[in-house]
């Protein structure tokens, strides 16, 4: 047995929790991936070239692969609509992230170049909305009005969510309330319509639905407040992302509000000034650090997640044991602790 407080372990076990979805619906995940790979193509070169490259950057497929293990959980087992809707939430997914990089002016995305970057602006939004409206035509080829409805609901959240955060930023005093209905709508929506198809293609009772919904929702909260807190402790070797990414942004998240509500006056209206900047340098960002430490705002950060991770565990309580409801269950570890 390995000693107590050893990570290396964990972290193994953590990430072989992610390894053993992808293993689970291996063959359908192959499919999805093809299946992106046919509607992405366009006789519009730009297009061909922009969605190539966004594609093959890497990406957990965390989504993908939540709407093919939930449909299997839940006893989904014939033909193919499962890959269909599993890459209809992909591309809202990749959609999504087009546009926010054109949002956040951001220049790397798992550590290689954003498609705003290297072709502009203009064509991460076009080619964002072409993602869109490729979903919505497999959505619509599936004719299931609920799944319909649901998607269609879930991409109104996320602009909702978008628009939330921009309305709110350079707010360094931005309420913990309001972070969460930013984060409930930016991802954990998306979370949860994921898991929610999953158990109406398999045709499960509401009650089932709205187990596979909670999960997913609340896992959707784990997973964002840990990025979060990755912003302010991760190696970019390891997680492809810049460390102080969001707070060169300006982005208001959890670390931060947790400093807010701890920090005396003067603490509070150094950050009030430096989030009002239009630009933050290395030494605003290592000031901030040392209150992230004095606070241990990273700590609390994944504590919270933590509740969410207990939260999601806890709504699949009402299946059958099975591998499929193992899996799950252990992925919600992955969201909290992962180290990619």
């Amino acid at each position: 047995m390995a000693p107590m407080g050893s990570v290396i372990p964990l972290k193994k076990s953590v990430n072989s929790a992610y390894l053993d979805l992808k293993n689970l619906v291996a063959g359908k995940l192959v499919e999805v991936e093809n299946l992106i790979e046919i509607k992405l193509k366009s006789k519009v070169d730009l297009i061909n070239k922009m969605s190539s490259h966004h594609f093959t950057s890497g990406g957990k497929r965390m989504r993908a692969l939540l709407t093919l293990g939930s449909a299997k959980l839940a006893g989904y087992n014939l033909g193919s609509r499962d890959v269909n809707l599993a890459s209809c939430v992909e591309l809202i997914h990749s959609a999504t992230l087009l546009h926010d990089d054109v949002i956040d002016e951001s220049l790397i995305r798992r550590g290689i170049k954003t498609p705003n970057s290297i072709w502009g602006n203009q064509s991460s939004i076009l080619v964002g909305d072409y993602l869109l409206s490729r979903c919505f035509e497999i959505m619509v080829d599936d004719g299931d009005l609920e799944i319909l409805k649901l998607l269609s609901s879930t991409s109104a959240k996320i602009a909702q969510g978008e628009v939330l955060q921009l309305q709110h930023k350079g707010e360094a005093d931005l309420l913990e309330e309001t972070y969460l209905k930013i984060i409930n709508l930016k991802t954990a929506s998306l979370f949860a319509a994921a898991t929610r198809t999953g158990a109406c293609l398999a045709g499960s009772n509401e009650k089932e639905k709205e187990a596979l919904e909670s999960y997913g929702k609340n896992l959707g909260l784990a997973f964002q407040i840990a990025d979060d807190a990755l912003d302010y402790y991760s190696k970019e070797i390891i997680f492809g992302k810049e460390i102080g990414k969001d707070f060169y942004e300006g982005k208001i998240t959890f670390p931060l509000i947790i400093i807010f509500q701890r920090a005396n006056n003067e603490e509070r209206n150094f950050l009030l000034e430096i989030i009002k900047k239009e630009k933050r340098n290395e030494d605003d960002f290592s000031e901030t650090l040392s209150l992230i430490n004095k606070y241990k705002a990273v700590q609390e950060s994944l504590k919270r997640a933590e509740y969410f991770v207990n939260v999601s565990r806890d709504a699949l309580g009402i299946f059958e044991d099975s591998q499929e409801k193992t899996v799950l269950q252990n992925l919600t570890e992955f969201s909290l602790n992962r180290s990619f």
